[in-house]
């Protein structure tokens, strides 16, 4: 929220509040319109997800870009998936997962340019909220916000805060939460990033919220049924598949939990760092994770952390490397990228974890998430979609820019 203060009149005072006001639909109107649409500009990216020739590009809070990648030298933006609300998305198969606010829609892309919705889950996903006490219609669904600058008088004696308890008031802007990395399913999974709070593990769809872990049995891929939800803790961020593990980031923590039975995935090991928030990836005997200030996370700490996790129940700190502000990384082999916040793209040799080496920073970006895969990387910034050809590591190339 911003506030300007303003002169003095007697023993008033002027404050002016940016506000945002809800646009509603009916859930039948916005169901109805879950389909493919007409190709959209790309305006607020969020999450990534990669299937087979697409991109399927999270729009925050709108829905999903579908990209024909067959060409990635020339990526071509061919459909929009209008989904309000939509932050996370994964994809098993012929189908794609997303959430639509507090419900999950479970949307058929066998023609990806054709795309139908074949279930809605209600209330799988209980706690979105919003800022300032904002209580949105629970019978209607946000599609859109109106900005207006709201000026009022209040007492004079320091700054004012306006507290909004009503589904049509003005509100500042909505708290939205923010977007596996290679999931080496053999059952059709597609790649998603390693800022993603979805992801498929074998059978099961595996979801976080801000304090629970969500498993869908995915066996019928079209009918997913939410069989179980675990309590973690507080403040859960992303979600990470390696093998029979789920590495699950918080902004206190790194927990691994075991899916031995994936109906019923326990607690297996953790690892406690500062307060800050914490994307996360791990290999055979690896786990890095990222660490960054400036959020709501808090915390002063910008670092990546390599921990050993050769005892899953008792991971340890091998070593830190500071970093100026990272986001989501990848892996590709010993291969190892990193999107450090205005400092750009950093590629690294981790053959060594004990002693990495930087084989390239690719500056004048800002980069939040990234994709390795098949030797392209895909790098989500604050002004585009990038694509590079890291197929020779001494000769990294640009390959595509989608520009927002």
């Amino acid at each position: 929220m911003s506030v300007v203060l303003g002169s003095c009149l007697k023993d008033k005072c002027q404050h002016t509040y940016t506000m945002y006001q809800p646009v509603y639909k009916s859930v039948a109107e916005v169901r109805a319109n879950i389909k493919s649409n007409a190709p959209k500009a790309v305006e607020r990216p969020g999450k990534i997800y990669i299937k087979g020739q697409y991109i399927f590009l999270n729009e925050i809070d709108k829905g999903i870009h579908v990209i024909d990648n067959s060409n990635p030298a020339a990526p071509k933006n061919v459909s929009f998936i209008d989904i309000p609300g939509n932050i996370d998305i994964a994809v098993k198969g012929n189908t794609l997962y997303a959430d639509c606010f507090m419900d999950m829609v479970t949307l058929d892309i066998t023609n990806p340019v054709q795309v139908m919705a074949k279930k809605f889950t209600d209330d799988a996903f209980p706690f979105r909220r919003y800022d300032n006490g904002f209580l949105a219609d629970s019978n209607r669904i946000i599609v859109d916000w109106i900005r207006k600058d709201t000026t009022v008088m209040t007492n004079c004696d320091g700054r004012q805060d306006l507290w909004f308890n009503c589904s049509n008031c003005g509100v500042v802007f909505p708290s939205a939460f923010t977007a596996s990395d290679k999931s080496a399913s053999p059952f059709g999974a597609g790649v998603g990033g390693s800022m993603a709070r979805f992801t498929l593990l074998n059978n099961y769809l595996y979801t976080v919220t801000d304090q629970l872990l969500n498993v869908f049995d995915v066996n019928n891929p079209e009918d997913p049924q939410l069989i179980n939800k675990v309590n973690i803790g507080w403040s859960i961020e992303t979600i990470y598949p390696f093998k029979e593990k789920l590495f699950i980031g918080s902004s206190s923590a790194m927990f691994i939990f075991s899916t031995a039975d994936p109906k019923n995935p326990v607690s297996v090991g953790q690892f406690t760092h500062m307060r800050v928030c914490d994307p996360v990836i791990a290999d055979d005997r690896y786990a890095y994770v990222t660490l960054r200030s400036g959020t709501k996370c808090q915390g002063f700490t910008n670092q990546l952390d390599i921990l050993n996790i050769d005892n899953i129940s008792n991971p340890v700190l091998l070593k830190s490397y500071q970093l100026t502000n990272p986001h989501g990384l990848s892996k590709d082999g010993s291969t190892l990228f990193i999107c450090d916040g205005d400092d750009g793209l950093k590629i690294y040799d981790a053959s060594n974890p004990s002693d990495l080496k930087m084989l390239k920073q690719i500056r004048n970006i800002s980069a939040y998430d990234v994709i390795a895969f098949n030797k392209v990387a895909l790098v989500i910034g604050k002004d585009g979609l990038y694509q590079f050809d890291y197929s020779k590591l001494d000769n990294v190339k640009l390959l595509s820019k989608i520009t927002y």
